[in-house]
Order: structure tokens, then sequence, then C-alpha cells
């Protein structure tokens, strides 16, 4: 990547407003896509943004303004302008103190740097990957992507912080549509863009890479001519993949704290957690542990340092079934008087950090997949999201799979199409009874985490092992 224009700190120096404090965090962040159908490129492009904001403390009152002027004359105009807006603030229910003064930096992992394969390079392994997923001439359509990002964060202040953070993000994605007469099933590689990474093409490459684009042509043939899942209250395996929507929608937007403070409420709901529920509320059976961890190496989300300076760590919000912390970052936690932990992230230099998921991770149980279905006289085992829905409270949900296989004395069998299952959030929890072991705990993740006024897009990291939970509503439909 190429070098600063001007040193982080020189831009801080040029500042002169009279604050308690004052904080510039810089951001450039360069993503390269490439989307093919059919075979046929339809998409190469590149793109980047780069820009600063600034961030001044007057008594109490946190102020920010953002510019695209990276320069001493842009930086000195973006605090100026965040001074006087900290200062028009009459009235404030709580102060914010100094943020930490962070130093440091971190690097992401990467094995295998996507730059040093050329455009070329990368074109052919797509189409190679279309053209392994049409099976037969019942595949209509196939589609494969993959998009690289270069994300890099300069974080100074004038109570010590120096930090710098170099996250490269990978995701990729292929899926292959069958029809049948009027019969149309897609089945895609883990669903909608869930193979997200940090790091390079090591993520793409994988020894099971065209093991897995054979399976998913073979799975979209089986879907097309599959029964639709039968209506019924059953065992329900959840595979990592349908685990991460499962985690993300009914665990980690409950918990945010500044939804629960009723700050989200206008666009994006509230929560059916209060702040009272802390260190009390029996959120699931005992076997759920979750935990928060923005340093598990190559998932999508992990960080030494949000936002604000916090230094991230792995930290339990539900543990052994009881809710222990929540979703808050710096601020949230001095509101609430709530334990939370370094979340308060930004979508980009535009943006100021709010209460985010990062890693949400379901700690794994005992056992092998075969072991964890032995038991189970009848169930529906499902993969892949496809669709979901849920209130605005975090409560109710309805959620839809790619594909599903029915289980029969504790063994795979036919194949359904159209899987759904609906449920509570808590009562669903609360009706886990098995988590597989270690050896089918995957992690995956999202890149369009949406929040916020302005709306803030953001990654997050899912990890689960293989999840069983008893007396769900299942049901079949388009």
């Amino acid at each position: 990547m190429a070098k600063l224009p001007m040193n982080a700190t020189a831009l801080l120096h040029e500042i002169d407003v009279s604050a308690d404090w004052v904080g510039v965090r810089l951001v450039r962040e360069t993503t390269t896509n490439h989307h093919l159908r059919d075979g046929h490129p339809q998409a190469h492009g590149r793109d980047t943004t780069w820009g600063a904001m600034v961030e001044v403390s007057v008594q109490g009152n946190l102020s920010y303004c953002a510019t695209t002027q990276v320069t001493p004359a842009g930086i000195r105009q973006a605090a100026a302008q965040a001074h006087d807006q900290a200062k028009s603030v009459l009235l404030r229910t709580h102060t914010v103190p100094e943020r930490p003064p962070a130093t440091g930096q971190y690097l992401s992992p990467v094995a295998q740097p996507w730059r040093e394969v050329s455009t070329k390079e990368l074109t052919e392994i797509l189409v190679k990957i279309c053209h392994t997923l049409k099976i037969n001439d019942e595949i209509v359509c196939t589609k494969a992507s993959l998009a690289a990002t270069e994300l890099e964060t300069w974080f100074v202040s004038t109570n010590g912080a120096d930090l710098y953070q170099q996250q490269h993000y990978f995701s990729n994605h292929f899926a292959a549509t069958a029809q049948v007469g009027t019969e149309v099933q897609t089945r895609s590689d883990h669903g909608m863009l869930a193979r997200c990474y940090q790091g390079g093409l090591e993520w793409l490459l994988t020894d099971d890479l065209w093991e897995r684009v054979q399976r998913i042509g073979e799975q979209a043939l089986e879907l097309v001519r599959a029964e639709n899942c039968p209506e019924m209250r059953t065992h329900l395996v959840l595979a990592p993949d349908q685990m991460l929507l499962q985690i993300h929608e009914s665990v980690g937007h409950p918990l945010e704290l500044d939804r629960i403070l009723g700050d989200e409420r206008n666009y994006a709901g509230w929560s059916f957690v209060s702040v009272s529920d802390f260190g009390h509320l029996q959120y699931g059976s005992p076997l759920m542990n979750i935990t928060f961890d923005p340093t598990v190496p190559g998932e999508f989300a992990s960080y030494a340092v949000d936002d604000t300076g916090l230094p991230a760590s792995r930290e339990y919000l539900i543990q052994d079934g009881i809710l222990r912390r929540g979703l808050g970052g710096y601020e949230s936690q001095i509101r609430t008087g709530v334990a939370g932990v370094a979340c308060g992230r930004a979508c980009s230099w535009n943006r100021p950090p709010i209460d985010r998921m990062a890693n949400l991770n379901l700690e794994p149980g005992m056992g092998n997949f075969n072991e964890v279905i032995s038991d189970i006289e009848q169930g529906i085992y499902m993969k892949s999201n496809r669709s979901w829905s849920i209130d605005d409270y975090r409560r109710k949900f309805q959620f839809g799979c790619e594909y599903a296989r029915l289980i029969e004395n504790g063994q795979l069998t036919k194949t359904f199409k159209n899987p759904n299952y609906r449920g509570l959030s808590s009562d669903f929890w609360r009706n886990l009874v098995r988590l597989g072991g270690l050896e089918t705990w995957e992690m995956y993740g999202s890149p369009y985490c949406g929040k916020g006024e302005p709306n803030q897009a953001i990654r997050v990291g899912h990890g689960s092992p293989v999840a069983v939970f008893a007396n769900v509503e299942v049901f079949g439909g388009g």
C-alpha cells in the first residue's frame, strides 16, 4: 500500500482548538471485485475511499466532522467545525471522557496475497468454477465472484493514541441454478456471501475447492427434483453456515446496548432485552456459550483495537446460558453501567463509531457430525441461509435455508427443498440440546450488517459448531 501523504501525528499537531480532547482517524480503503456469470465476465472493478474523521470533546460533549481533505488545512477546518458543534450543545445526559490512548499495530494474517495473481489468472479460476458447476443442461445459470479489500486505519489523539491497523478482507461466492419445467432451485456455497475472511487467496484456493464446486452443482440438481420440506415440530439440526444468521439476528442485534437504550428504535428497531437482564436472564440452555472475540486469526471482523481506542479481548456475552455482557462500546458502558466489549466501530472515515458486532461465536461442544445426529429418531438438517425475517424487538423470527435433509434413526436420508423454520429467540436457544465438537466448528462472515442513521454497513464474523434444537416448527414453501 502507498504511504500516507503526511504523518498522522503531524496532522493532529496542526489542530488548534480549545478542547479537552481531540482525535483524528484516517481511513483508506480499496476494494477489487470480479464477477462472472456462466463463465462470462460481468464486472471487474476497483474503487478507493480515503478521508479523515476528526473528533473533539469540549466540556464532556463529543462532536465529529469528516473530511476528504487530508491536508493540514482540511484537518484544521474539520476540527474547527467539530469544536463549534460541541460548544453549541446546551443539554447533555452524560459526559464522555477522553478515549483510551491506544498504541501499536494490527496486521491481518495473509498466506497468499491476492495481488500476486493477475486479473487474467483470477478470471480463469472463476471461469473454471462456473464450468464445473454446470453438471448438465439442467443447470441454467452459474455464478462465481470474489472481492478483496485492503483497509488501513491510523488513529492518533491528544492523550497519546498512536495506532495503525491494516486489514485484508477476502470473500468468494459461487452458485448454480437448476431448472426442470417450471421448478427452479439455486444452491450456493454456504449461502449469500458467507465465505468472508481476513487473509488472501488461501481462502479461495483450498484443498477442497473443486470438491465443493462439484457438490454444489450436484445439490442444485437434487433440489430441483426434491419434495418440499414437510410441516412438523421436530429436532432441527443447523449447519454452521446457517448458525451464522441465527447468532447474528437472535443474539447479536438484541445485545447491542445502544439498541437496548432505544437509540436505534427509529431505524433498526429495539430489543426484547433490558438493562436489568444482564447477570440474570436465562437466555439459552446451559450449553449456550457465546463469545465476543475479535482476536481470532482469519475471522472476518478481527482487530486489535476498536475505533474508540478500546483494546479487543475475548469475552463471554452469554455463559452457561446466562446473559453476562452487552455489545456496548465505551460510551454505552458508561450510560448503562453494564459491562461491554471493544465494539465501537465505524464503517468508514465519514461515520462515527457506534455499538457493533464483530466476531460473535458459539463455543463448541463434543462429537463429530455423525455422533451429533446419532440419537435423533426424526429431525431435519438445514444448511445455508436463503431468507430471514425478524421483528423489531429481535424476538420472533422466521428463517429459510437452501438445502435440507431428513434425519431418520440417526441417518441422513432424503433431500428437501424450500426448508424454513420459525421461533422465539430465547425459547429457541433454551431448546438447544446438543453442540458438535471443534471438528464441526466453522467460521463465516458477512460484509453487509446494516445499522445506524446515516446507515453503516459493517463486516461481522460468526463461528459455530453444528447445533441441535428441540421442538422447532419447520415447514416448506418458496
